[in-house]
């Protein structure tokens, strides 16, 4: 498949280009520093702005899929503003661009822990991450609504880190994934696989997911 991959030089986006290349996909890289991303086969690095439509739009087009793992970057007062000001430029992108199949992945903040309670919402949710993971959670409210994409939202579990490819995870709905009395994990690179096989299998249309590594 042709699949753009917006924000590609970022901590889960890296994983994301490698899974992808080792599959044989042929991967557009949409990336604000190119130079952050080194040239490989079937690999086409682009200079893109998450926050221009009409950016996205041309960069998208003709791609089988969008893969956004867009971050503004946690080191931002304004991350949650960005972050949502990069959804909506994205979503309208490729809505735009006439791009059906539309991969977003969020944070594990508005994961379920209890009937009507978000983790996001606990009173242990790590302040650092507050601002960013709100900025997620709106984004995936808004994409509640959309109705032109086929679109899936992707949640990983409460710790997510660098780590071995075991290819092996567990699927989740919408409640925070746990192992006994504690927040599942996954690495990255397990991450990928999973949005890798999202992206090739379409196992969920308009609706969230999350994982954690296999038990």
């Amino acid at each position: 498949m042709n699949i753009a991959l917006i924000g590609a030089s970022g901590f889960v986006g890296q994983a994301l280009q490698q899974e992808l290349l080792a599959r044989g996909h042929h991967v557009t890289a949409l990336v604000s520093r190119p130079e952050r991303v080194a040239a490989a086969a079937n690999l086409t690095v682009k200079a893109s702005n998450a926050y221009d439509a009409d950016a996205i739009a041309r960069d998208v087009a003709g791609h089988d899929v969008v893969i956004s793992a867009f971050n503004p970057g946690w080191d931002k007062a304004d991350i949650r503003t960005l972050f949502l000001q990069g959804h909506d430029a994205i979503v309208a992108g490729t809505k735009a661009a006439g791009v059906a199949r539309f991969i977003e992945v969020g944070g594990a903040g508005s994961l379920y822990v209890a009937p009507g309670l978000q983790l996001i919402d606990t009173p242990h949710f790590p302040a650092e991450y507050k601002e960013g993971a709100e900025g997620a959670r709106q984004a995936l409210n808004k994409l509640q609504d959309e109705t032109v994409l086929d679109w899936v939202f992707v949640s990983p579990p409460a710790l997510l880190a660098p780590g071995e490819r075991s290819g092996q995870y567990r699927l989740g709905a919408n409640e925070l994934l746990m192992d006994g009395d504690a927040p599942a994990g996954i690495s990255v690179a397990d991450l990928a696989v999973a949005i890798v096989d999202e992206a090739e299998q379409a196992r969920h249309h308009r609706q969230r997911f999350t994982v954690a590594a296999a038990q």
